[in-house]
């Protein structure tokens, strides 16, 4: 049987599907259910990572320091992991971050970008922290070039590297072909993390596993945007079952998922039709809730949004995009209708 080390986003991936509002005493709640169950790493923050609380993509409930304070008093046998995206944060955020007791800290890029990760991997590195790098939006490279991308990160210091699913678009031997790619290119660990969109997170997540993944990412109940993660719960016992061990406490952790589903979330995310097509158009979850507001009240069809952002290959940090979009479309139609009268 092999190891893998399940890495817990619950309380920063999981932000994004509440506006970024989860309060103290959440937060603290879940950390100490997901500590109790013996989860390897917990990661907390804003949706976006550290210093991305802004107008632009959502004000937080609470600020980067009382999020890290909090879920640091409550580990006890835990790690605590931070995200960051280079533009969002910035340094002094890692250091910030490292001094409040992140013990795993990921940086996140677009998928052929990595370039973009390399000051700041150098600094953690300095700096004693572990340090990761993913590949964001990774249905948008090759194997070929996330294999060459990742071995780039590791190159400026990343100790483990591997791909995020942004939107949902891998089908099982889609990962396969990646995580076979990254994990003949590099030593150390490589990472998956998956996204629920066609209903295909926890077959690509233990996909990856088979592959060669020995990190790999759930989240509570698939707390998270659009149609959500991969759903923890039933990620670890799925995994035992296919022969890997995770050395986490499946009674405990169905209590944390209970927890998360009765304190954390309105409902539990499902893979509902707008969830199903920014999955198979292959733009970024988060993009879910502004879509539908602004198509709604410009009058056009949110599906064809979706699609042609993904045609225009729009990634997390790209919003703006949204509302050129539907402006475009609404314009169309209403030429369309003048012709038709």
């Amino acid at each position: 049987m092999s190891d893998v080390v399940i890495y817990d986003p619950t309380l920063r991936d999981g932000q994004h599907a509440v506006r970024h509002q989860l309060g103290v005493d959440a937060l603290r709640r879940y950390a100490e259910a997901a500590d109790a169950a013996r989860i390897p790493v917990v990661e907390v923050g804003h949706g976006n990572g550290l210093g991305a609380s802004s107008l632009q993509v959502g004000l937080a409930a609470v600020s980067d320091e009382q999020m890290l304070s909090t879920v640091r008093e409550a580990l006890r046998h835990s790690r605590m992991g931070v995200f960051m995206l280079p533009g969002w944060g910035t340094s002094t955020d890692l250091r910030r971050a490292i001094a409040h007791g992140a013990d795993v800290v990921r940086i996140g890029v677009h998928a052929t970008e990595t370039s973009l990760a390399e000051r700041h991997l150098g600094m953690l590195r300095e700096a004693g922290a572990e340090a990761h790098c993913v590949l964001m939006m990774s249905h948008m490279a090759t194997p070929e070039q996330l294999a060459e991308h990742a071995a780039q990160a590791v190159g400026y210091g990343a100790q483990a590297v591997g791909i995020m699913d942004s939107a949902g678009w891998f089908l099982p031997p889609d990962v396969t072909a990646r995580i076979s790619a990254i994990r003949a290119a590099v030593d150390p660990p490589v990472i998956f993390h998956g996204h629920d969109n066609l209903g295909m997170a926890v077959a690509n997540s233990v996909a990856a596993a088979q592959a060669g993944a020995s990190i790999i990412d759930g989240c509570a109940r698939g707390f998270g945007a659009g149609a959500g993660n991969t759903q923890l719960e039933v990620l670890v016992p799925v995994l035992e079952r296919s022969g890997f061990t995770t050395g986490i406490d499946l009674y405990a952790l169905l209590d944390a998922a209970d927890l998360a589903e009765r304190e954390l979330m309105p409902a539990p995310p499902v893979t509902a039709s707008m969830t199903i097509v920014s999955g198979l158009a292959g733009v970024f979850s988060g993009f879910k809730h502004r879509v539908v507001e602004l198509s709604a009240r410009a009058g056009v069809d949110p599906r064809d949004v979706f699609f042609e952002l993904g045609r225009r290959q729009a990634i997390a940090g790209q919003e703006d995009l949204i509302v050129d979009v539907v402006a475009e479309l609404s314009a169309r139609d209403g030429r369309v209708a003048a012709l038709q009268k």
